[in-house]
C-alpha cells in the first residue's frame, strides 16, 4: 500500500552510520509493527514486535488490497484492529523513553502504529523505508567494510573461541561468528548451544556487531571458519575479504586440545555426540565412526576425542595447504597458557597496526 505521512510525526532517514544499537543507544525504544512471522524471520537487533496485525489478518488484508482495492484493505484493517487499539496504546505507554517505530518499508502500517499513539500523547518518531531500508543497509555495510581482518586459525581444540573472548576482554577488537550463530562450526558446533538465528537475523546481529567495532579500531580479530557456521552462511563479501586476508595459524600441543574437546563435551552430552558421529560417518569411514560412537556410549569420551581430532586435523591440514590467504603465520604455542598466548597476539598486532586507540 502506498506511503500515508502524517506531517506532525517525525521522521529518520537511515544513513550510513545508522543502526539498530545507534537508535536504543540515542534512548529510543525500537518497536517493529511488522506480523510475527515477519519479526521471527528477521528484525533490527534489540526491536521488540508489537504487530498491527497477526500473520492471518496481514494476509487477509493483503488479498483484500489486491483483489478489492485499497479502501476496502482499510476498512478491513480497521475492522481488526479496532478492538484492540486501547491494547496497543497501554502497551506502548509502558515505554518511558521517546519511541521508535518500523514496518516493511515505512508505509501504512508504522503510519498507522504512529498516528495512534501520538494521538494518545506519545512521542513517537517513524524510519523512512523500515525495515526494507535497513536490509539495505547491512547488504551494503558487507561490500564496503574497510576492516582490516586477522583471521585466528588452528587445528580443532586449540582454544580459537576461547581466544577470541580472552582478546575481547582485553580490550581487543574481535568478530565473534559462533557466539552470533550459537554453533561452533563443526558437526558437534550444535551441542549445548540454543537455537541458531535465521540467516537474515544472523546477518543482522553480525553487521551489528561490526559496523560497532569499526568505530574504534581499524582491524578486528575473526575465528578462521568455512563460510557455513551451522545453518548460517558468513556474508560472501565479507567471506571473500576473510580468504583475502592475514591468517595466524596457531599450533597447541595435542595434550591441551584433548583436554579443551573433553572441557567443551562431557558425558551428559553423549546422545547429542552420537548423533553428531553419525552425521560424519560418512567422511569418518564406517568403522571409525562405529568405534567413536561405541566409545561414547561406554563412557570414554577421551579416546572417542582423539578418533574426532584425528578427522578433523585431516580436514584443516588440507585446507591450510590449499588456503588463498596472501600471508600465513604460523605460530607455536605449545606449553603456553590461555593467558600466555591470548598476550602474544596482542602483541603480535601491535607490531602490524600498532597501539589501540
Amino acid at each position: 500500500m502506498e506511503d500515508v505521512a502524517n506531517p506532525a510525526i517525525p521522521r529518520i532517514t537511515p544513513s550510513d552510520d545508522c543502526s539498530a544499537a545507534g537508535w536504543l543507544a540515542r534512548g529510543y525504544a525500537l518497536l517493529d509493527v511488522r506480523s510475527p512471522s515477519e519479526y521471527a524471520r528477521g528484525h533490527m537487533p534489540g526491536a521488540l514486535n508489537m504487530p498491527l496485525f497477526d500473520d492471518e489478518e496481514r494476509a487477509a488484508v493483503g488479498t483484500c488490497y489486491k483483489q478489492k482495492g485499497r479502501q476496502k484493505a482499510i476498512l478491513m484493517g480497521l475492522d481488526f484492529i479496532g478492538p484492540r487499539m486501547s491494547k496497543m496504546v497501554s502497551s506502548a505507554k509502558k515505554f518511558e523513553s521517546p519511541l521508535l517505530l518500523y514496518c516493511w518499508r515505512g508505509g501504512m502500517r508504522s503510519a498507522s502504529v504512529a498516528w495512534l499513539l501520538h494521538f494518545a500523547g506519545m512521542d513517537v518518531t517513524v524510519i523512512n523505508g523500515g525495515y526494507k531500508a535497513y536490509r539495505k543497509r547491512v547488504h551494503d555495510y558487507f561490500v564496503q567494510c574497510t576492516l582490516n581482518l586477522l583471521i585466528l586459525g588452528g587445528r580443532t581444540g586449540t582454544g580459537k573461541t576461547v581466544l577470541l573472548r580472552m582478546l575481547g576482554d582485553r580490550g581487543e577488537s574481535v568478530i565473534d561468528l559462533e557466539e552470533i550463530a550459537c554453533h561452533k562450526g563443526s558437526a558437534f558446533g550444535w551441542i549445548g548451544e540454543s537455537k541458531q538465528p535465521s540467516s537474515e537475523m544472523f546477518e543482522n546481529l553480525l553487521f551489528e556487531q561490526m559496523s560497532k567495532l569499526v568505530q574504534h579500531h581499524p582491524y578486528a580479530w575473526i575465528e578462521n571458519e568455512s563460510r557455513s557456521v551451522g545453518s548460517n552462511f558468513i556474508p560472501l563479501p565479507l567471506w571473500e575479504r576473510m580468504k583475502q586476508s592475514l591468517l595466524v595459524n596457531i599450533s597447541r600441543d595435542d595434550a591441551y586440545r584433548l583436554q579443551h574437546l573433553l572441557r567443551c563435551y562431557d558425558q551428559k552430552d553423549a546422545d547429542a555426540l552420537v548423533i553428531s558421529f553419525e552425521k560424519i560417518t560418512k567422511r569418518l569411514g564406517l568403522e571409525s565412526a562405529a568405534k567413536a560412537i561405541s566409545l561414547v556410549k561406554e563412557g570414554k569420551l577421551e579416546l572417542a576425542a582423539k578418533i574426532a581430532l584425528d578427522y578433523y586435523d585431516k580436514c584443516y591440514d588440507y585446507n591450510l595447504e590449499n588456503n588463498a590467504s596472501p600471508e600465513i603465520v604460523n605460530m607455536d604455542f605449545h606449553k603456553f597458557s590461555d593467558d600466555e598466548v591470548a598476550r602474544a597476539l596482542i602483541e603480535f598486532r601491535k607490531l602490524r597496526y600498532g597501539q589501540r586507540d
